[in-house]
C-alpha cells in the first residue's frame, strides 16, 4: 500500500526544515518532514572528545556515518579526492532530528542592517557576485523575533549598540561571564570598545518546559544532558508531532524531487529505514537539507523539464557556496584564566563587524569555547613543536592559561565556490554525491587579518604575556558548519535560484529554507538567521494556503 498524499513535505529536520513543518502543521497542512538521520541524545556520546560534531577522529556522533556517505573535494591544483564524514574537507553538518542545533555552541545572532544591502553599502567587488538581498532586515525582523522566543535566546541586546533595531527584548537574561570573558570585559571598555554578553539559544533560567543550562564545559560540539541547549528537536519538531499532522520519518534519505508529464512538482523518491526506494507525493515541497545538500538534491532532480536539476536554468544553483574564515588571536597569561564554567563564551565585540576602511564587512569577535585537551594540542605558538616532551610540557603548562579571541569573518561570494554533483561517484543508495570546488575570494585575507590584529591587541589589553595571531582565509574550499548560497534568493531568476519567500522562480510549489538562501553569510554564526527564514518561509506558505492559494 502506497503512502498517503499529503499537503507538503518537508525535506531536512534541522534549524530550518523543523520550523518549516511546525509552522505548516499547526496552521493544519497535512506534512511528512523527512530526516536522513535519527534522534541523537547525550547518551549516544557522553562526553566523548574524539566522536563530538567538532572533533570526528572516531567519527560523527550526530552523523553522518562514514560507510554510506562520502563527497568528493577538487584540490587548488585541479586533483580531486573521496572524502569521509570523519574527515575535516567533508564540510559536514550534522545527520539527526534537529541537525546542527542539537551540537552547536548555540550563539544567536541578528545579521546588522547592512548584511542584507552589502552591494548598496560597500559597491561591487571585482570578482565577486556581491549583491543586496531582496529582502531587508526589517522585513526578517519579525521573524528574528520568533525565533527568539519560540525556540528560546538568553541575551541583553541593550548592551550592543551596533546591533539593528528590535522590537522586543530577548526572553531570557544574558548569562554571566566566566574568569576569562571577564578579564576580556573590562580590557575591551579600556580599548574604547563595547563588550556584551553573546546571545545564546540556551536556558539561563528555566524555559519552554526544560531547565536552565548547567554550564558544563563539554557544551559546543555536544549534546546537553539537561536539555536545556535550545533547537528543533526539543522545541517546534514536537510541537508539529503533537499537532497530528507532522509524520517525522527518519533515517530516510530523499533522492529526487519528482516531476509529472506536465512539469509540476508532485513528490519525492526517498530510500526508508530499510533502504527500500519508495514515493511521497504532496502538494508542495520545501527542501531544508543545508546549503550542500539541498544543491545536490536540487541538481539531482533532472528531468526533460529540467535537464540540468530543478531551478537550475540559469546554472545559480550550487554557487556562491560561502562559510565563515574563523580568525582571530591566541594569548597565554601568567596565571590561569580557566575556571570551568562552560560552555566558556560569553563575551562578544561587534566594533569591526562593518565600516572597517578598505575593508569589505568585518566580523564579530568573541571568547572561545572550552577546548578539550584534544583540541588543545593543535594550539601552539608558531614555531612549538608539533610532538614529544615539550608539547606535552606545553599541554601541561598551559591548558587553563590559554584564551582566545576568534570570530567568523564575513566571506565575499564567489561565483566560482561551488556544489556540483560529481558524475562517477555516488553514494551507498546510488545517489551522485556532492562535489565540492572553488576558493574563497583574494580579498577575505585582508578582512581576516584586521580582524586577527584587533583581536591580539584585546588579548595583550588583557594581560597575556605572548600572543599569536590565527588568520582565517586563503584559499581553500569555503562551506563547513556555516555552509550557505547556494541557493540565494533575489528578485531576477538570471542571478538568483528562489525569490524572496524562498520559491523557485520557475516552479510554483517548491521551496528552499535554509542557508542555501543566505545571498551572503554576515558577520556572525548564521543559525538564528536560518531560523528566521524558517518562519518566513513556513508562514508565507501556512497564510497564503490559509487563503486557498495551492501554488499550482
Amino acid at each position: 500500500m502506497g503512502n498517503k498524499h499529503v499537503n507538503a513535505i518537508v525535506v531536512g529536520a534541522g534549524a530550518g526544515g523543523g520550523i518549516v513543518a511546525k509552522e505548516l502543521s499547526v496552521a493544519g497542512l497535512s506534512v511528512v518532514l523527512f530526516e536522513r538521520g535519527g534522534w541523537a541524545t547525550y547518551d549516544d556520546t557522553d562526553t566523548d572528545e574524539l566522536k563530538s560534531q567538532r572533533t570526528t577522529v572516531l567519527g560523527n556522533a550526530y552523523g553522518p556515518d562514514d560507510q554510506r556517505y562520502k563527497r568528493v573535494v577538487v584540490n587548488n591544483d585541479g586533483s580531486a579526492n573521496i572524502v569521509l564524514p570523519s574527515e575535516g574537507g567533508y564540510n559536514n553538518n550534522a545527520a539527526c532530528v534537529g541537525s546542527g542545533t542539537v551540537s552547536y555552541g548555540a550563539m544567536a545572532w541578528r545579521f546588522m542592517q547592512e548584511d542584507f544591502k552589502l552591494k548598496t553599502t560597500y559597491g561591487p567587488i571585482e570578482g565577486s557576485t556581491l549583491d543586496d538581498w531582496p529582502i531587508t532586515y526589517e522585513d526578517l525582523e519579525p521573524c528574528y523575533e520568533k525565533a527568539e522566543w519560540e525556540i528560546g535566546v538568553a541575551g541583553d541586546a541593550t548592551q550592543n549598540p551596533f546591533g539593528a533595531p528590535r522590537n522586543k527584548p530577548y526572553p531570557m537574561p544574558p548569562f554571566s561571564h566566566n574568569k576569562e570573558a571577564k578579564l576580556l570585559y573590562d580590557a575591551a571598555k579600556r580599548l574604547g570598545y563595547h563588550p556584551f554578553p553573546i546571545p545564546m539559544l540556551r536556558n539561563s533560567v528555566p524555559y519552554g518546559g526544560r531547565p536552565a543550562c548547567i554550564r558544563m564545559r563539554t557544551c559546543c560540539g555536544f549534546a546537553c544532558p539537561v536539555n536545556a541547549k535550545c533547537g528543533t528537536h526539543n522545541t517546534v519538531i514536537p510541537i508539529a508531532i503533537e499537532s497530528g499532522n507532522c509524520e517525522l520519518r527518519i533515517n530516510s534519505v530523499v533522492s529526487e524531487i519528482l516531476v509529472n508529464e506536465q512539469g509540476k512538482i508532485t513528490g519525492v523518491t526517498y530510500f526508508d529505514e530499510k533502504n527500500r526506494k519508495q514515493t511521497q507525493t504532496a502538494d508542495i515541497v520545501v527542501v531544508s537539507g543545508s546549503a550542500t545538500e539541498t544543491a545536490r538534491l536540487l541538481l539531482n532532480s533532472k528531468s526533460k523539464f529540467f535537464p540540468k536539476g530543478i531551478g537550475n536554468e540559469n546554472d545559480w544553483v550550487g554557487h556562491n557556496l560561502q562559510g565563515h574564515a574563523y580568525t582571530g588571536a591566541y594569548g597565554i597569561f601568567e596565571d590561569e584564566v580557566y575556571d570551568d564554567l562552560g560552555p566558556g563564551a560569553s563575551v562578544a565585540i561587534s566594533d569591526f563587524n562593518h565600516h572597517n576602511p578598505g575593508i569589505m564587512g568585518g566580523g564579530v569577535l568573541c571568547n572561545e569555547f572550552i577546548r578539550m585537551p584534544y583540541s588543545f594540542t593543535g594550539i601552539r605558538p608558531p614555531g612549538s613543536a608539533s610532538w614529544g616532551k615539550e608539547h606535552k610540557a606545553f599541554q601541561r603548562l598551559n591548558f587553563k592559561r590559554v584564551a582566545q579571541a576568534v570570530g567568523p569573518y564575513q566571506e565575499i561570494p564567489n561565483f566560482e565556490a561551488r556544489v556540483e554533483v560529481d558524475p562517477t561517484v555516488k553514494d551507498f543508495w546510488g545517489i551522485p554525491v556532492a562535489r565540492l570546488s572553488g576558493t574563497r575570494h583574494e580579498k577575505d585575507i585582508e578582512g581576516c587579518r584586521l580582524m586577527s590584529e584587533k583581536a591580539e591587541l584585546w588579548l595583550k589589553e588583557a594581560g597575556a604575556v605572548q600572543t599569536w595571531q590565527s588568520v582565517g582565509g586563503g584559499k581553500g574550499i569555503s562551506g563547513g558548519q556555516h555552509q550557505a548560497g547556494t541557493c540565494r534568493m533575489g528578485n531576477d531568476p538570471k542571478t538568483s535560484v528562489t525569490d524572496k519567500y524562498g520559491r523557485i522562480h520557475a516552479v510554483p510549489n517548491l521551496f528552499v529554507a535554509d542557508g542555501s538562501l543566505n545571498v551572503n553569510n554576515g558577520g556572525f554564526n548564521p543559525a538564528l538567521t536560518i531560523m528566521a527564514l524558517g518562519f518566513r518561509v513556513g508562514g508565507y506558505i501556512a497564510s497564503e494556503w490559509s487563503k486557498g492559494n495551492r501554488f499550482k
